[in-house]
């Protein structure tokens, strides 16, 4: 898609907040817009200039008017050409500051408005990436993007996941795809903190593995020497098999997923771990008041929930789920143990996270210290201005 001079042009409302966008807010929402007949009739991903109510050109967006989000800022300059070309600089960037954060090819690539790539993550595995399009630009511009990322990184196979959450609101589709290269047939092995683990990237969550824990989960295994260790929410065993990378005596891994458990498993395997690690599966809380009827306690209890709140709308309830899973965990650690609790909740923001936590621990009749808050790891870089860029959320207590 080429800049053409005639190109369409979305207009700010007179009361519409113009100066937030010079600074930097990447989004504009449908209602600080003019949308007339013939800006709604634009395609969903079309590229257009971006004025204020007095005509002045703020950038390049692309827009759908089907989502509250209507125009995504690609670039602060108003006659910027959204091809390859510039695809392959945004993604050259991105590549830059991982190389120097990493040694192996192994991490998010692409997070999307903190690398300038709305809606548009990219996951890497060695010589495979997965992308999710989660913007219909990205969608419609899909085939310049598969083509960028593999002259950037030379990777030889590309998937696209559809599963974000975010492609429901933007009108897009579900289906996965190949774009280059052969599906992997197997999990891939992916070396972190000492330990491997086993990322399905065409059957397991997201894009196979959640790097935005990585650093997190270097912090717990620092407190893990000879730890008897339980990771609740395990999905494919992230903090279990950093704790026994660290020195962990004993690691149980509590998910409601078999395959997600057979991957850890698998994981515990590949590290020379397996002697050291058990799965349970089963809810989450119920198998937490059942270890608390077993009198079951551990050195280091970890709890990684999926997003108790999605939205706005959510939050009262999330929070109230947040605080049930520290009520549940915290009567499991040992005096003066360890008690991780994560939130990847953007709407909760981390004051309130926070006091849900606390309000749990306090019901389990627990005295905390918080020794250490986590975020995502700087792969998962944050915009300032996009508060839901910061959504990772860890907390490490003594308890």
């Amino acid at each position: 898609m080429t800049d053409m001079p005639d190109r369409p042009v979305l207009r700010l409302k007179p009361k519409a907040n113009a100066r937030a966008i010079r600074r930097g807010a990447p989004w504009i929402f449908d209602n600080e817009l003019v949308l007339d007949r013939r800006t709604k009739a634009l395609a969903p991903g079309t590229i257009a200039t971006l004025e204020d109510a007095e005509r002045t050109p703020l950038g390049t967006v692309a827009v759908n008017t089907a989502s509250r989000i209507t125009g995504r800022m690609l670039d602060r300059d108003a006659e910027a050409v959204i091809d390859g070309a510039w695809l392959q600089d945004r993604l050259a960037r991105a590549q830059a500051l991982r190389a120097r954060l990493y040694d192996a090819p192994y991490y998010r690539l692409v997070h999307a408005e903190g690398d300038n790539l709305p809606g548009v993550v990219i996951d890497r595995f060695g010589d495979t990436a997965v992308i999710q399009p989660n913007a219909a630009w990205a969608e419609a511009l899909l085939e310049p993007l598969t083509d960028a990322l593999v002259a950037v990184t030379g990777v030889t196979t590309v998937l696209k996941n559809a599963g974000g959450r975010g492609r429901a609101l933007e009108g897009l589709d579900d289906a996965d795809a190949v774009l280059r290269g052969a599906a992997p047939e197997a999990p891939v092995p992916v070396a972190m903190n000492g330990a491997t683990y086993m990322a399905d990237l065409t059957g397991g969550q997201k894009t196979g593995l959640f790097y935005d824990q990585r650093d997190n989960h270097a912090f717990s295994a620092r407190l893990a020497g000879e730890a008897r260790v339980l990771d609740v929410f395990s999905h494919v065993g992230g903090f279990a098999l950093a704790a026994l990378a660290g020195g962990a005596s004993y690691a149980l891994a509590v998910d409601g997923s078999a395959p997600a458990l057979q991957l850890a498993t698998r994981g515990a395997e590949a590290s020379g771990f397996a002697d050291r690690f058990e799965t349970r599966q089963g809810d989450a809380f119920a198998t937490m008041e059942a270890l608390a009827e077993e009198s079951a306690t551990f050195d280091m209890v970890i709890c990684d929930p999926p997003a108790f709140v999605p939205g706005k709308p959510a939050l009262e309830k999330g929070l109230r789920a947040y605080e049930r899973v520290a009520r549940l965990a915290a009567p499991l650690v040992a005096e003066g143990g360890t008690l991780v609790l994560c939130s990847c909740s953007h709407a909760a923001d981390l004051s309130a996270f926070t006091g849900a936590c606390l309000r749990g621990i306090g019901r389990a009749h627990r005295w905390a210290q918080l020794i250490h808050t986590g975020g995502a790891g700087p792969d998962h870089p944050l915009l300032p201005q996009l508060a839901e860029s910061g959504y990772l959320k860890a907390l490490v207590f003594r308890l």
